[in-house]
């Protein structure tokens, strides 16, 4: 949400203490969506808020040149509900390229940030309302029509990493033909 008058409080401090990036005016900070929790009688700090207008929701939390882009996933090989925003998942894909005699699973994206998940309603082969997990992920442009891409004929997997896991693994996929 945005922040409003009851939600701030003004304190005294020390010039020299006066924190870096933080602000001297509730002008300055109301109505600016909240970006990142912030804690009771912390000092809100810039990083922690959207600029003015920026709007609400999921938004202001897409940081410039990034973007938000929402996958299903199989409820059964999925992991939608183990995973929680903020953490880092690879995103497999099944298919069966043109041409090939068999599925092939490839890791298409790596250390990639969940910006929430959740259920969405989803209709069924009769029109029936069922939920679907969804996770929304934050993407570049490129990963972004990866995602789309795997979204029309792949099946999805995310596969949860630690998050302080930066490394980029270097693996060639599998063939059905491999597993047995």
């Amino acid at each position: 949400g945005t922040l409003k008058p009851a939600d701030v409080k003004i304190t005294k401090i020390a010039a020299s203490s006066f924190p870096k990036g933080a602000y001297s005016k509730v002008e300055e900070v109301l109505d600016r969506p909240v970006i990142s929790n912030i804690l009771m009688e912390e000092p809100i700090l810039e990083g922690r808020l959207a600029p003015k207008g920026s709007g609400l929701g999921l938004a202001p939390t897409i940081p410039m040149g990034m973007r938000a882009v929402s996958v299903r996933v199989n409820d059964v090989a999925g992991v939608a509900g183990f995973v929680l925003p903020g953490m880092r998942v690879d995103v497999l894909v099944t298919g069966r390229p043109p041409g090939s005699e068999g599925d092939y699973t490839v890791t298409t994206l790596q250390n990639i940030t969940v910006l929430s998940a959740g259920q969405t309603l989803q209709p069924d082969a009769r029109g029936q309302a069922i939920q679907a997990p969804t996770v929304t992920l934050l993407a570049t442009p490129e990963q972004a029509e990866t995602l789309t891409l795997a979204n029309i004929d792949g099946h999805r997997q995310l596969v949860l990493r630690n998050s302080s896991d930066q490394d980029i693994a270097k693996t060639t996929g599998r063939t059905i033909n491999e597993l047995y």
